[in-house]
């Protein structure tokens, strides 16, 4: 080939490797529902399978696929949104979610493979999905952390997060696609090849980061609840009597699995009561609520405790022990070794005082 493209240097073929790496990551990801990690990983998969179909058509000249190749993007945004959606509908409600967005793209894709003979008005029907699922997904954002009700507590405000990136991340295909397009309808595609290069250079990089952020999802800092409502309502004083009693008595803030779904199923409540009076009565999301009673737990292992700071983040219920150093780093002005010395030193200066004057 003449012209330096695809063909000397396949770049889609290097984002199919990264999209791989970044499903199998998800897959392993445990975020309080198997449903959401499955569903991401498949999301990612599809990527892949997408930058192989460009390769192939681009950088080899090969157009048995594009058909397939045309019709992929149309499950992109549908699945990004099911991903995280799946952290807040219960099993039932996805099944449904399930049927409608993934049933909508195949319904289309079928009718415009029969009753429409050009494919440059397929480019309309994917731009308006990415429009529509971007609107989505900062709908479901907007609801804060704690509309994701079946995540583990400790990941809610970190996925919050990772909402805006996916938002971030359909906003860039769509305008890739789009100048792609224009491309197509101005030039006939003239100047595609590089254009494609170009973008997956862009988009290469935006892979690498998130595969360097997602081992750190599990470790994310918890953040500040947005939006918090400022008058309560006469059942917020009653709830949190329950939660605090159930918490003093059962200690379920000491299971890494625990989400906002058990917590309120334990209090026999709807959960979307419970993160209202959470947030109404204790000006904190469920996430801080939680972590501040493990933190507490752990702070009081450390004075009183001969357990090594792993065996007393475990025990106290976090997942990772740089999430543990972190976060009792933010709360306690110092690490828990650090705060373990300066309080056994101030215990035995009290104690040595203490016989002195006796």
């Amino acid at each position: 080939m003449d012209t330096p493209g695809l063909f000397s240097f396949p770049l889609p073929l290097l984002t199919a490797l990264l999209c791989g790496v970044i499903s199998l990551l998800t897959w392993r990801l445990n975020l309080g529902v198997r449903r959401a990690s499955a569903t991401l990983s498949v999301l990612f998969a599809l990527c892949a399978l997408e930058a192989v179909l460009v390769a192939v058509r681009f950088g080899y000249g090969q157009t048995t696929f594009i058909p397939l190749q045309r019709a992929l993007p149309m499950f992109l945004g549908p699945l990004m949104y099911l991903g995280f959606a799946a952290m807040k509908l219960s099993r039932q409600s996805f099944r449904g979610a399930v049927a409608v967005h993934i049933g909508a793209p195949i319904l289309l894709m079928t009718l415009f493979w029969i009753f429409v003979d050009d494919l440059r008005a397929l480019d309309i029907v994917i731009s308006t999905s990415y429009v529509f699922y971007i609107g989505s997904l900062f709908l479901l954002w907007r609801r804060g952390a704690d509309a994701l009700i079946h995540a583990r507590v400790e990941l809610t405000s970190s996925l919050s997060n990772w909402i805006l990136r996916c938002i971030g991340f359909l906003a860039f295909i769509l305008l890739l696609d789009t100048i792609i397009a224009l491309d197509f309808a101005m030039n006939r595609g003239a100047n595609v090849t590089k254009l494609i290069s170009y973008g997956t250079a862009a988009l290469i990089v935006v892979l690498l980061a998130m595969i360097l952020a997602l081992p750190r999802l599990l470790g994310g800092r918890l953040e500040g609840a947005r939006h918090l409502p400022q008058t309560t309502e006469p059942q917020d004083p009653e709830i949190e009597r329950r939660l605090d009693a159930v918490m003093r008595d059962h200690q379920l803030f000491l299971d890494p699995e625990l989400t906002v779904q058990r917590l309120a199923r334990r209090l026999h409540l709807p959960a979307r009561n419970v993160s209202a009076a959470i947030n109404r009565m204790k000006r904190k999301n469920v996430s801080q609520y939680i972590n501040e009673l493990r933190l507490a737990h752990a702070a009081n292992l450390l004075v009183k405790g001969e357990q090594s700071v792993k065996d007393i983040a475990e025990a106290s219920g976090f997942m990772t022990r740089s999430n543990f150093y972190r976060e009792f780093q933010r709360v306690y002005g110092q690490s828990p070794t650090d705060y373990r010395n300066t309080r056994s030193n101030s215990s035995a200066l009290a104690g040595d005082r203490g016989s002195s004057e006796n």
